[in-house]
């Protein structure tokens, strides 16, 4: 496989994968925290294998036994797939491990003197890889991998001419180097579809050493992922209280603090890197320094609302407000807040403190909005 057969398959799988992004029809909610980058995975792909068969030596060792090849026809495609389970390290990193069948090639040869030579050979075994993965944007990645393979070699004979062997079957396990590049689409943070190119150097059972290639589809998932759903804010239902007696004291009604509010106003730039919603940690460093803040206080309901400057599409702004949200929330949740306490909203570009048209004003404009509603206690 040439480098520019390589370019050209991972171009046409680029442009399936982003014709994905376009079609589909629903956003799911994208924060990607810290467990993405850490979690588990695994995963199954299917797709073509390729293997290349060393005619010119097969034709070589039938000429060195007296042989004249008058026809030469060989399969060097089919079907292979693998299984594996890998480790992200973090949102650059994983090791990955598997199980792989390439799948079986053949090829079937004519001499003079009605010699006859067939032979099949199938690989299949395990792998372990380093995977390193390149953002491309919020959902898209390009991936390279590179590792070792312990491979199991099948070789089978028939026919009349047998290059001098008696040996019709044959069998080797080798331990050799993989190489491979593709990308990766994110339809969640749990489920994602890749497009790989992977080479693998393999030997056969009779000392011919080339290489098998695998053109896969594969769907990943990770494990573990909590739950980040927000249900919908709900008043306490009213308590009827009995009648007071006439002949009994009236109760003295305790005198409770008032419900009290307090906000605070992040800019984007602190919490988050550009176009990004993962917290970086001087925002999570902000967020802790709130929460420290909060002490003494019976919290009642937080909320978290994400901004946006106007440049840009205003859907994508919309979305991008809601994932910055989300993302302080998932944040919150890890440091004890209760998740039905918080609830996020994204106002994208409409609510504008600044004037858009300057750098300035556009930096006031993206921000993040903490809104706390408690009671503080009364010390006694």
């Amino acid at each position: 496989m040439t480098i520019a057969n390589t370019l050209g398959a991972l171009s046409v799988m680029a442009g399936a994968l982003l014709a994905a992004q376009s079609a589909q029809a629903q956003d799911n909610t994208f924060i990607n925290p810290d467990w993405a980058n850490s979690a588990w995975y695994i995963g199954a792909g299917v797709g073509q294998s390729r293997a290349n068969i060393d005619e010119p030596r097969l034709r070589a060792s039938l000429a060195a036994n007296g042989e004249t090849v008058t026809g030469f026809a060989k399969d060097q495609r089919d079907t292979g797939y693998k299984l594996f389970v890998g480790k992200q390290l973090n949102q650059y990193m994983a090791v990955e491990a598997g199980y792989f069948d390439l799948g079986k090639f053949d090829f079937q040869s004519t001499t003079s003197g009605n010699g006859v030579l067939n032979g099949q050979v199938g690989f299949r075994g395990v792998n372990l890889d380093l995977l390193g993965q390149l953002p491309l944007s919020q959902r898209l990645s390009l991936l390279g991998r590179v590792g070792m393979h312990y491979t199991q070699t099948n070789t089978e004979f028939s026919g009349n001419r047998l290059l001098g062997s008696s040996d019709m079957r044959a069998r080797d396990r080798k331990l050799n180097a993989k190489l491979g590049l593709g990308l990766e689409y994110k339809f969640s943070e749990a489920l994602a579809l890749r497009g790989e190119v992977e080479r693998y150097r393999v030997n056969d059972a009779v000392g011919n050493r080339g290489d098998a290639d695998l053109y896969s589809v594969s769907l990943v998932y990770k494990l573990g992922r909590p739950a980040s759903a927000t249900p919908a804010y709900q008043p306490a239902p009213a308590v009827a209280l009995p009648p007071i007696s006439e002949t009994m004291p009236a109760p003295v009604a305790e005198v409770k603090p008032a419900p009290v509010s307090e906000k605070v106003s992040f800019a984007a730039e602190a919490l988050f890197d550009f176009d990004q919603s993962t917290l970086k940690p001087q925002g999570k460093a902000a967020l802790d320094q709130l929460l420290g803040q909060l002490q003494g206080m019976d919290l009642e309901v937080i909320v978290t609302v994400g901004h946006t400057d106007a440049v840009g599409p205003d859907a994508y702004n919309q979305k991008l407000s809601l994932r910055r949200a989300e993302a302080v929330k998932a944040y919150l949740v890890t440091q004890g807040v209760e998740s039905n306490r918080v609830y996020t909203e994204g106002k994208g570009e409409t609510q504008p403190v600044a004037d858009n048209t300057s750098a300035a004003g556009r930096a006031k404009n993206r921000r993040v909005t903490v809104e706390v509603v408690g009671t503080r206690k009364v010390a006694r």
